[in-house]
């Protein structure tokens, strides 16, 4: 997808907004029988009208303002979708938007759906050519968009078709070592360094996390490093970002159920391609951030030499952990990187991870769990970009006594705390690895979709991408 200013000439497909049925006449090249049309279909309570000119469609879409901003730029996002599927309908390859509403954000968020709604991913479907949607382009009128929100577009676009691609390739593609050279790939198109550390480099480090994960594969594990340093940074620590790279879970020794549940355990590196694709927008975007990404990966099987309930493991960090379920394998591994981390003493540490099945099954496909020992500030600039990006965080506590629930007699910790509070003990789990400002976002139930839903696709969503991107644009700025 491309997003462009809008030449001289006139486009084939418009979509026009007005948030004012009376001012249906001042869209240009309509006749004042197709505006009596256009209000007659507004006073039915539709919002988007269409005329087909035969040489040219024309697209009205009627803003209705919400109670907040932010709901009104999901409308114009939701808009969107709706104008994609009735733009590749008419084989549409370009579509131009002019904003004619008083919110000066509608093209912008609209074109945004559009685009959202508007990825396919048919790299195995053999008859990809006939399905494949026909519009590349979404070019603007120069009154409606500026050339920076333009590349914002573009990049943010980008980031998350890259995303989404890499949680929707199967694992017989996507190993640990092939998920190192798309990021590698990433680095060098965007401009930030990667570094990759083999399993040979990870033994010596003794990512006892990591390692333990890995026992039941036939494939090596790799731990990557990214990072964008500009010249003139706002930043004088960096901002860490950490992603869950579980290329693949079957839940190892302790066995997922196939239907609903490991069918789609492809997507369990989705954190990995958040945190990737996150830090490919803020290279291409210039931000003036320091930024570090971690991504350790794996795939999790129940092999001949996998690890088991009852084994005590040493990690990274040098604390003990008693394993008590093999499917709670993305903490081992974030707490290894977590303690990584802490070489840098950075100045935030964020980790994105489909961490718990208790996260999906409290707020679903709604929102974010999120919770950390940040300062209220930091949370408060989440959870405004959360809601400014309709990616929403819903903050859990980190109580004391649910650390109690993860207590071992025979380690330092174990790795899972009861049928209670599981989105939480996991992130007290984790909590034991961090002496830095850290917020945990457990993205399990979001990052990916079985059946379409507005802009997001059936497949990998890239949900949290744009809060996060969000978050890191306003950083440092009253």
């Amino acid at each position: 997808m491309e997003f462009k200013i809008l030449q001289k000439g006139e486009a084939k497909h418009h979509i026009y907004i007005t948030d004012d049925a009376a001012k249906i006449t001042n869209v240009p090249g309509i006749s004042n029988a197709e505006a009596a049309y256009v209000k007659g279909t507004f006073a039915e309570e539709q919002t988007i009208a269409t005329i087909n000119q035969y040489g040219r469609c024309i697209y009205i879409y009627l803003l209705k303002g919400k109670k907040t901003e932010w709901q009104t730029k999901e409308a114009c996002r939701k808009a969107g979708a709706e104008l994609q599927a009735i733009c590749n309908k008419s084989k549409a390859t370009e579509v131009a938007i002019s904003n004619f509403s008083a919110s000066a954000f509608a093209g912008y968020h609209l074109a945004e759906g559009l685009a959202l709604a508007n990825y396919q991913f048919l790299k195995y479907r053999t008859d990809s050519a006939k399905i494949a949607y026909t519009l590349k382009t979404i070019s603007f009128t120069k009154e409606t968009i500026t050339a920076k929100e333009v590349n914002e577009l573009n990049t943010a676009i980008a980031a998350i078709y890259k995303a989404r691609t890499l949680v929707n390739e199967p694992l017989n593609f996507l190993s640990a070592q092939q998920l190192a050279k798309e990021i590698a790939a990433l680095g060098k198109e965007a401009g930030f360094k990667v570094t990759t550390l083999n399993k040979a480099q990870i033994e010596k480090e003794k990512m006892g996390g990591l390692l333990a994960v890995n026992m039941g594969s036939q494939q090596p594990p790799t731990f990557t490093v990214m990072e964008y340093k500009p010249a003139k940074a706002l930043n004088k620590k960096p901002i860490v970002l950490v992603g869950k790279g579980v290329v693949y879970d079957t839940g190892g020794v302790s066995l997922k159920p196939t239907l609903n549940s490991m069918d789609r355990m492809k997507s369990d590196m989705s954190g990995a391609a958040l945190v990737s694709c996150t830090m490919y927008a803020v290279a291409k975007l210039k931000l003036p951030l320091h930024v570090i990404a971690l991504v350790p990966a794996t795939d999790n099987r129940p092999g001949e030499n996998a690890y088991v309930p009852g084994d005590i493991i040493k990690m990274y960090s040098g604390k003990t952990v008693e394993v008590l379920n093999t499917d709670a394998e993305g903490r081992m591994l974030l707490a290894d990187a977590l303690h990584w981390a802490k070489r840098y003493k950075p100045e935030l540490v964020v980790d994105f991870a489909t961490l718990t099945g208790a996260a999906s099954a409290a707020v679903g496909e709604h929102g974010i769990v999120c919770m950390g020992n940040a300062d209220e500030k930091t949370k408060l600039a989440f959870r405004e970009s959360g809601f400014a990006q309709y990616e929403r965080l819903v903050e859990y506590p980190l109580w004391d006594e649910y650390g109690d629930q993860i207590k071992s007699d025979v380690a330092d910790i174990k790795n899972v705390g009861g049928a209670n509070g599981g989105a939480i003990t996991a992130g007290k789990f984790l909590e034991h690895f961090v002496d830095y400002p850290w917020m945990h976002f457990d993205i399990a139930g979001v990052s990916f979709a079985t059946s379409k839903k507005g802009y997001l696709p059936v497949g990998g969503t890239g949900y949290g991408i744009r809060m996060l991107l969000d978050f890191l644009q306003h950083y440092g700025k009253a």
